[in-house]
């Protein structure tokens, strides 16, 4: 992350205002991404193994904190070369098994390596989301007053679902019917939105989800969203676009030991969004005043 993104406060312009002024409303819930746990050899930076390790520390320290929930951002598991759909079943039995021992609701973000050699049906078999409908790939839940969307960018410019390795990773997109959906959640939300998406929402790179412009223009239009959290750029990121912070938190599986692992607690209040980062993870603070 470059050095001019850690900044300590960043105007919100009053979209939480309308959380209300009651402190008991305080919303506070764990993130973390790019797990990519398999049992293969490490690829540069990446330590697949040291996953499962680094997953737990997270987990463990989000049940101390005691959060509200927690979210998975995308990438829970990776997958051998050549690909082998049985073993990547049993990365996934066991990153998603680490993760159940949150003693919390659980909710996950579909990210392309979910899908790289098994299909969106196969990982949510395993993978579930609490008080979510079964094959949802996209959904929203309240937790305190506060609304979350979760959305779905792997379906490629045609609008076709990434399945079984069948999808270039630098093509991801939000469907018609996902967009669609999307306005009528947003219309229907009270108070203040938070969106949790793997690929990013900002920026101009292969990363960046295609139209994300019109998603932007969605969220802008509602006047409701305060932030958006993402994976998949390993690095990191912030921007702030049109009154939204979008946030990329750093990628669990890059760098061997402890202390490089990465995961967040976000603390919401009327007055700010607090982000606080764990190991490598960015600690910022957006603030709610003009």
């Amino acid at each position: 992350m470059k050095k001019n993104l850690f900044l300590p406060l960043v105007l919100i312009f009053g979209i939480l205002q309308s959380f209300g002024q009651n402190p008991r409303n305080t919303v506070r819930f764990g993130m973390v991404t790019d797990v990519h746990y398999a049992d293969i050899p490490d690829n540069g930076i990446k330590t697949y193994n040291q996953s499962l390790v680094k997953l737990k520390e997270c987990v463990d320290t989000m049940n101390r904190q005691k959060v509200d929930f927690l979210v998975e951002l995308g990438d829970l598991k990776d997958m051998n070369t050549p690909a082998a759909p049985a073993k990547a079943l049993i990365y996934l039995f066991r990153a998603e098994k680490a993760l159940s021992l949150f003693k919390g609701p659980l909710y996950h973000v579909l990210g392309n390596h979910d899908e790289d050699c098994i299909s969106k049906k196969q990982f949510l078999s395993e993978a579930r989301n609490t008080g979510i409908p079964a094959n949802s790939t996209w959904y929203s839940f309240d937790t305190k007053g506060v609304h979350f969307i979760v959305l779905d960018a792997c379906f490629d410019s045609v609008g076709h679902d990434y399945d079984k390795g069948k999808f270039n990773w630098g093509d991801p997109n939000i469907p018609s019917e996902e967009l669609k959906w999307l306005k009528k959640d947003l219309r229907e939300a009270t108070g203040a939105t938070i969106l949790f998406t793997h690929q990013p929402l900002d920026g101009e790179t292969p990363y960046t989800i295609k139209n994300s412009r019109a998603v932007r223009k969605l969220l802008e239009n509602s006047g409701k969203v305060a932030a958006v959290f993402q994976g998949h750029y390993h690095e990191g990121n912030y921007h702030f676009i049109n009154g939204i912070h979008y946030y990329t938190l750093k990628a669990l599986v890059d760098g061997s030991g402890p202390e490089n692992n990465s995961y967040a607690i976000v603390e919401i209040t009327p007055e700010n969004i607090r982000i606080k980062g764990f190991r490598k993870a960015v600690s910022m603070q957006f603030n709610n005043s003009r």
